[in-house]
């Protein structure tokens, strides 16, 4: 295997399933299939000895379904939830995946779901060498806005947009998150997809979310074994 690829894992009790993922990944240099499961039983075991970048899960299997076998993992990889029935496409978003192809998968709609996976893995990449800033200016209602790191509190995103929130006001930007937080200091983390914080302003957390003030924000699945280190 080489180590330069994206590697995947298949997860479906159908063989045709299985086959259709693999060949659609085999269109892309970039992605290597490392194994093939039938059930989530032989998926936890495989993940247990292997590292995997990206899982394709049906959720409709036998035994154990796929949305209760990925929110059973602790070490949860990023996911592509596969399936036949459209009524599970919110189970699969609550869960954070990456997306939701319902069966027949097309190649073309197979591609437009590894472009938002690749897209995600660009955000999750935080630059390594952050130096000590103490403001940024951000563009918001045509002018170039002066910033203080110290006074933000968090940072939403919104498609296209983000939304800077301060103790008394906050700034929509055309921006994204990816874009945003190599411009900001070490003080700042992704906790989630959609949300940065500014750790001076925590005042407590859970499994589950940060407490700043009386304000929480939502901490992703995927995000919460590194930010225990973090904290610690």
């Amino acid at each position: 295997m080489l180590k330069n690829k994206i590697q995947c894992l298949i997860v479906d009790d159908e063989p045709l399933g299985r086959d259709l993922i693999a060949t659609h990944l085999k269109e892309l240099k970039q992605f290597e299939v490392v194994a093939k499961c039938s059930n989530a039983i032989e998926a936890s075991q495989f993940l247990s000895e292997h590292h995997v970048d990206l899982m394709f899960l049906d959720i409709e299997m036998p035994v154990l379904k796929g949305t209760d076998f990925y929110q059973s993992l602790s070490q949860k990889p990023q996911v592509i939830f596969t399936t036949a029935h459209r009524n599970y496409a919110l189970d699969g978003f609550e869960l954070e995946a990456v997306d939701y192809l319902l069966k027949p998968i097309t190649f073309a709609r197979f591609f437009k779901a590894i472009e938002r996976f690749l897209s995600f893995r660009e955000q999750d990449h935080i630059a390594p060498n952050k130096t000590a800033k103490e403001y940024i200016f951000v563009r918001s209602n045509r002018k170039e806005i002066k910033i203080n790191l110290s006074e933000i509190l968090y940072i939403q995103g919104l498609k296209d947009y983000i939304q800077i929130h301060m103790k008394t006001t906050s700034y929509t930007v055309k921006k994204s998150l990816s874009s945003i937080i190599e411009n900001l200091s070490d003080d700042f983390i992704r906790v989630h997809r959609s949300y940065i914080i500014n750790q001076i302003h925590m005042s407590a957390y859970t499994k589950h979310d940060i407490e700043i003030g009386e304000i929480e924000i939502p901490i992703g699945e995927t995000y919460f074994t590194s930010l225990k280190k973090t904290f610690k």
